[in-house]
Protein backbone atom coordinates (compact mmCIF):
# COMPACT_ATOMS: atom_id res chain seq x y z
CA UNK A 1 0.00 0.00 0.00
CA UNK A 2 2.84 2.40 0.86
CA UNK A 3 4.47 1.77 -2.53
CA UNK A 4 1.20 2.52 -4.32
CA UNK A 5 0.72 5.75 -2.37
CA UNK A 6 4.30 6.82 -3.13
CA UNK A 7 3.92 6.08 -6.85
CA UNK A 8 0.55 7.90 -7.00
CA UNK A 9 1.94 10.95 -5.16
CA UNK A 10 5.04 11.00 -7.39
CA UNK A 11 2.85 10.94 -10.50
CA UNK A 12 0.74 13.84 -9.27
CA UNK A 13 3.79 15.91 -8.37
CA UNK A 14 5.46 15.19 -11.70
CA UNK A 15 2.30 16.17 -13.58
CA UNK A 16 2.01 19.40 -11.58
CA UNK A 17 5.64 20.31 -12.20
CA UNK A 18 5.26 19.61 -15.92
CA UNK A 19 2.02 21.57 -16.14
CA UNK A 20 3.60 24.67 -14.58
CA UNK A 21 6.36 25.00 -17.18
CA UNK A 22 5.41 27.39 -19.97
CA UNK A 23 8.51 26.69 -22.06
CA UNK A 24 7.67 25.50 -25.59
CA UNK A 25 3.94 25.51 -24.95
CA UNK A 26 1.41 26.88 -27.40
CA UNK A 27 -1.87 28.57 -26.44
CA UNK A 28 -5.03 29.66 -28.23
CA UNK A 29 -5.88 33.19 -27.11
CA UNK A 30 -9.51 34.19 -26.81
CA UNK A 31 -10.86 37.74 -26.80
CA UNK A 32 -12.39 38.43 -23.38
CA UNK A 33 -15.03 40.73 -24.92
CA UNK A 34 -16.16 38.71 -27.96
CA UNK A 35 -15.23 35.16 -26.92
CA UNK A 36 -13.65 34.58 -30.34
CA UNK A 37 -10.30 32.85 -30.83
CA UNK A 38 -7.65 35.39 -31.83
CA UNK A 39 -4.25 33.76 -32.21
CA UNK A 40 -1.89 30.93 -31.39
CA UNK A 41 0.86 32.11 -29.06
CA UNK A 42 4.00 30.19 -28.15
CA UNK A 43 6.06 30.64 -24.99
CA UNK A 44 9.82 30.26 -24.82
CA UNK A 45 12.16 30.53 -21.85
CA UNK A 46 15.30 32.66 -22.01
CA UNK A 47 18.62 31.86 -20.37
CA UNK A 48 17.78 34.23 -17.49
CA UNK A 49 14.64 32.20 -16.66
CA UNK A 50 12.03 34.66 -17.97
CA UNK A 51 9.35 33.77 -20.50
CA UNK A 52 8.44 35.43 -23.79
CA UNK A 53 5.33 34.69 -25.84
CA UNK A 54 5.23 35.19 -29.59
CA UNK A 55 2.25 35.22 -31.95
CA UNK A 56 2.70 32.19 -34.21
CA UNK A 57 -0.57 32.34 -36.15
CA UNK A 58 -3.57 34.66 -36.38
CA UNK A 59 -6.90 32.80 -36.14
CA UNK A 60 -9.27 35.66 -36.94
CA UNK A 61 -9.36 36.24 -40.71
CA UNK A 62 -10.47 39.84 -40.08
CA UNK A 63 -7.55 40.63 -37.75
CA UNK A 64 -4.98 43.24 -38.71
CA UNK A 65 -1.82 41.57 -39.98
CA UNK A 66 0.48 44.49 -39.07
CA UNK A 67 0.82 46.22 -35.70
CA UNK A 68 0.09 49.76 -36.82
CA UNK A 69 -0.77 50.92 -33.28
CA UNK A 70 2.47 49.62 -31.76
CA UNK A 71 5.32 51.99 -31.00
CA UNK A 72 9.09 51.81 -31.16
CA UNK A 73 10.68 48.77 -32.77
CA UNK A 74 7.30 46.98 -32.91
CA UNK A 75 5.68 49.68 -35.08
CA UNK A 76 4.37 48.26 -38.39
CA UNK A 77 5.79 44.80 -37.65
CA UNK A 78 3.82 41.74 -38.82
CA UNK A 79 1.54 40.38 -36.10
CA UNK A 80 2.78 36.86 -36.73
CA UNK A 81 6.20 36.80 -35.07
CA UNK A 82 5.38 39.66 -32.69
CA UNK A 83 6.47 39.18 -29.06
CA UNK A 84 3.44 40.06 -26.95
CA UNK A 85 4.61 38.78 -23.53
CA UNK A 86 8.01 39.65 -22.13
CA UNK A 87 9.92 39.11 -18.88
CA UNK A 88 7.31 36.86 -17.26
CA UNK A 89 8.77 34.95 -14.29
CA UNK A 90 7.62 31.87 -12.42
CA UNK A 91 6.59 33.12 -8.98
CA UNK A 92 5.53 29.98 -7.14
CA UNK A 93 3.59 26.87 -8.03
CA UNK A 94 1.60 27.62 -11.17
CA UNK A 95 1.73 31.43 -10.77
CA UNK A 96 3.72 33.84 -12.92
CA UNK A 97 4.39 37.52 -12.35
CA UNK A 98 6.56 40.49 -13.30
CA UNK A 99 5.93 40.41 -17.02
CA UNK A 100 4.43 42.75 -19.55
CA UNK A 101 1.84 42.07 -22.23
CA UNK A 102 1.29 44.00 -25.44
CA UNK A 103 -2.23 44.52 -26.75
CA UNK A 104 -1.57 44.68 -30.50
CA UNK A 105 -5.04 46.11 -31.11
CA UNK A 106 -4.31 49.28 -29.10
CA UNK A 107 -0.51 49.18 -29.15
CA UNK A 108 -0.45 49.56 -25.36
CA UNK A 109 1.74 47.54 -23.02
CA UNK A 110 0.46 46.46 -19.63
CA UNK A 111 1.91 44.78 -16.56
CA UNK A 112 0.78 41.19 -16.33
CA UNK A 113 0.54 38.09 -14.23
CA UNK A 114 -0.74 34.65 -15.08
CA UNK A 115 -1.84 31.45 -13.41
CA UNK A 116 -1.91 28.05 -15.04
CA UNK A 117 -4.65 25.64 -14.03
CA UNK A 118 -3.38 22.63 -12.08
CA UNK A 119 -4.18 20.37 -15.05
CA UNK A 120 -2.07 22.60 -17.35
CA UNK A 121 -4.91 23.10 -19.86
CA UNK A 122 -5.76 26.77 -19.26
CA UNK A 123 -3.80 29.91 -18.48
CA UNK A 124 -5.54 32.82 -16.78
CA UNK A 125 -3.78 35.97 -18.02
CA UNK A 126 -4.30 39.33 -16.32
CA UNK A 127 -3.17 42.61 -17.86
CA UNK A 128 -3.29 45.75 -15.72
CA UNK A 129 -2.08 49.28 -15.13
CA UNK A 130 -0.75 50.13 -11.67
CA UNK A 131 -2.27 47.45 -9.44
CA UNK A 132 -3.56 44.04 -10.52
CA UNK A 133 -7.05 44.84 -9.21
CA UNK A 134 -7.41 47.37 -12.05
CA UNK A 135 -7.18 45.12 -15.07
CA UNK A 136 -8.72 42.54 -17.37
CA UNK A 137 -8.54 38.77 -17.52
CA UNK A 138 -8.32 36.44 -20.48
CA UNK A 139 -8.30 32.68 -20.44
CA UNK A 140 -5.94 31.03 -22.91
CA UNK A 141 -6.27 27.37 -23.87
CA UNK A 142 -3.32 25.03 -24.24
CA UNK A 143 -2.80 23.63 -27.72
CA UNK A 144 0.53 21.84 -27.27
Amino acid sequence: MKKFAFVALSSVLATSAFAADLNNTQWRTVDDETGKAKALVEFSKSSNGTYTATIKKLLDPKAKTVCTECSGSQKNKPMEGLDIVQNLKLDKGNKYDGGTILDPKSGKTYKMNAEMASNGKTLKVRGYIGIAALGRNQTWYRVK
